[in-house]
């Protein structure tokens, strides 16, 4: 079975910059209706037992299990992307991912700046990456619930630009809902050990 995983802090605790309301309905109803309709998908047949990468990776291949990859690739997407962010999040960024960013993207400037274009650009739902990409650092963003699992790239950071996401502290804007997340959300040195990671299993 899989479950809806704890949020690592209280609900009130990103506020004001996404409301405990928001992530009332984001984590205790959006996420949890996926994790429901993947258990109800997988309880039995060929992927029950899986994990959840496999059964992201194998339904991929097959277009007749477009709704069963969906309901795993938002389960992966939002698991990742609570642990993204913390309590007074944003601020400085730890050394040696700080110094990347600058040498893939020329500053870190020009890095927010380019993860701000991705999410705000991207039609409809879905959601903006850093990842890297086996030999840099490099922004992406993926519809609906495309997830870089199945890109070959290792994801570092993302933000979730559904509207759900956002709605009830932004309503219809985008923009100033990813500025306060890289301001104020991000926790970067969980994107640093992600990065870490990356460099190790290389």
């Amino acid at each position: 079975m899989f479950k809806l995983p704890e949020l690592p802090y209280a609900p009130d605790a990103l506020a004001p910059y996404m409301s405990a309301e928001t992530l009332e309905y984001h984590h205790g109803k959006h996420h949890k209706a996926y994790v429901d309709k993947l258990n109800e998908l997988t309880a039995s047949g060929p992927f029950h037992g899986l994990d959840l990468d496999e059964v992201i990776r194998k339904s991929a291949q097959d277009p007749a299990q477009k709704v069963l990859f969906n309901q795993a690739g938002q389960h992966w997407n939002h698991s990742f992307f609570w642990l993204s962010m913390k309590a007074k999040g944003g601020g400085a960024i730890p050394g040696a991912l700080e110094k990347q960013l600058v040498t893939d993207f020329g500053s870190l400037d020009a890095f927010m700046t380019e993860f701000k274009n991705a999410c705000v650009s991207q039609f409809g739902s879905g959601w903006g990456w850093l990842v890297h990409d086996g030999k840099k650092l490099a922004i992406t963003k993926t519809a609906n619930a495309d997830t870089p699992l199945v890109h070959g790239h290792t994801a570092l950071l993302t933000c979730d630009v559904w509207e759900h996401a956002y709605y009830i502290d932004y309503r219809n804007m985008r923009p100033k809902y990813v500025e306060a997340f890289l301001t104020n959300l991000v926790d970067w040195d969980v994107v640093e050990q992600r990065y870490q990671a990356a460099l190790s299993a290389r």
